[in-house]
């Protein structure tokens, strides 16, 4: 039995969420939190909260065990960029994009 979270339009990079997610892919949900605990970055907890969101899921609507959950598949989809322009050198105007992403986690029993 599977269940699923879902964070849209997260203000941090998909590429820098990636390297926190591909980290937990595959391992037990326990685990999976240790390592996001002892993470010092952003996409560690906004990546925490979707998966603390799917156990929850998993437990309450589908009356698993916790301890049986691992991360069956989790990615990172890139969201909507918002584009931002700033004076540049020489009266050019630069670009600052500021990048979204979308994290999905699912659990499921082994």
């Amino acid at each position: 039995m599977e269940a699923r979270a879902i964070a849209k339009t997260l203000r941090v990079s998909p590429i820098k969420a990636r390297l926190v997610v591909d980290l937990i892919r595959g391992k037990q949900v326990n685990d999976a939190l240790v390592i996001l605990n002892n993470m010092n970055k952003k996409p560690a907890r906004l990546t925490k909260k979707v998966l603390v969101s799917a156990i929850s899921n998993a437990v309450n609507n589908n009356g698993a065990d916790q301890d049986e959950l691992y991360v069956k598949e989790a990615r990172v989809d890139a969201g909507p960029v918002m584009k931002r322009h700033m004076f540049d050198s020489r009266s050019h105007i630069g670009h600052k994009d500021k990048r979204t992403s979308h994290i999905t986690i699912v659990v499921a029993t082994r």
